[in-house]
């Protein structure tokens, strides 16, 4: 009988000084399974600048369970993790960032309540060591925001630290979209799914790849992936404007023809094409931001450039 198959992929994108300890740290959990699962760890390398593909092709040439590929350039998280579930051969797969900040002793436990027959099983932040306020507030109320505006149940303080079978990721490679958020999809995807509490460590070295300008972009691909309220906000906001206009004209007639007062003032008349125009401006904005999504999508560039792969079989 065949043993199966554990792919795990690790995005890395400028970890030289972290990553031959999550290697060792990988290492030491799959050797304590290995009597049950054959296993192989793909590090997709987003286009570091650093010496991360050097190391990551001295650990490939020693083992052959290491393989890498390598994006011509910076593709972003989301990609990276794409690229790994790509060519991934294992009868599950678990996605884990090279920072450390997830602990890799927790592929255990994800094993086990695979084998109870959870076809998804995801890891939930119960804290969140070394990060700040700001990014703690802003996270939490993030995911409380597109949890209450999407129809697809996506769970709370998860990230994409988790184990899925390989018929998840067989519908997860049937979907081309450009502006991925990979958690969200897994949870649209469906199947059996559960959730494990741990708590959320430091980074082992190196600064975080997720600053303030990126943060902004993943909360707009999630929340543009998977609603559509901004859109109908906008709406509204253009109905309540005419709204606000159509009763101006009604009061400014009626002034004018059945009174002698006359409405005077620039003052009244900018804040009004001020508050209008800004409106306006706004819902342009919006449906910019879908149209421009969708303008991605419709020329069907390939997600990602592979400049190198090691450790795959020719």
């Amino acid at each position: 009988m065949n043993m199966q198959k554990i792919s795990v992929v690790i995005p890395c994108y400028n970890e030289e000084e972290v990553i031959r300890e999550t290697y060792n740290r990988l290492i030491t959990v799959m050797k304590s399974i290995e009597k049950k699962y054959n296993f192989e760890l793909i590090f997709v390398n987003d286009g570091s600048k650093d010496k991360t593909i050097d190391i990551l092709r001295d650990l490939s040439n020693k083992h052959a369970y290491v393989k890498v590929l390598s994006f011509s350039r910076n593709f972003g998280h989301q990609i990276a993790i794409t690229a790994g579930i790509d060519v991934a051969k294992g009868d599950a797969v678990v996605l884990i960032d090279a920072d450390l900040q997830d602990p890799p002793e927790l592929i255990v436990e994800f094993l086990q309540k695979w084998e109870e027959g959870y076809q998804v099983v995801y890891a939930v932040r119960q804290k969140r060591e070394g990060e700040t306020w700001f990014k703690k507030t802003t996270a939490a109320l993030f995911y409380r925001t597109l949890k209450n505006i999407t129809d697809v149940d996506i769970p709370l303080d998860t990230g994409d630290f988790r184990l899925m079978g390989r018929e998840v990721v067989e519908v997860l490679k049937s979907i081309k979209e450009r502006h991925r958020f990979i958690r969200g999809l897994v949870s649209w995807v469906g199947f059996k799914q559960i959730g494990i509490e741990y708590d959320r460590g430091k980074r082992f070295a190196g600064d975080t790849k997720y600053p303030l300008k990126k943060m902004v972009e993943f909360s707009l691909d999630a929340i543009t992936s998977f609603s559509f309220v901004p859109l109908k906000i906008a709406s509204l906001l253009g109905t309540f404007s005419a709204f606000l206009g159509l009763i101006g004209i009604i009061i400014a007639l009626y002034l004018k023809l059945a009174t002698n007062v006359t409405l005077q003032g620039w003052t009244s008349l900018m804040l009004v094409v001020l508050f209008l125009g800004g409106v306006q401006l706004l819902i342009l904005g919006v449906i910019g931001e879908y149209l421009g999504r969708v303008y991605d999508e419709i020329r069907e560039r390939p997600l990602y450039v592979i400049a190198e792969k090691v450790g795959f079989e020719s």
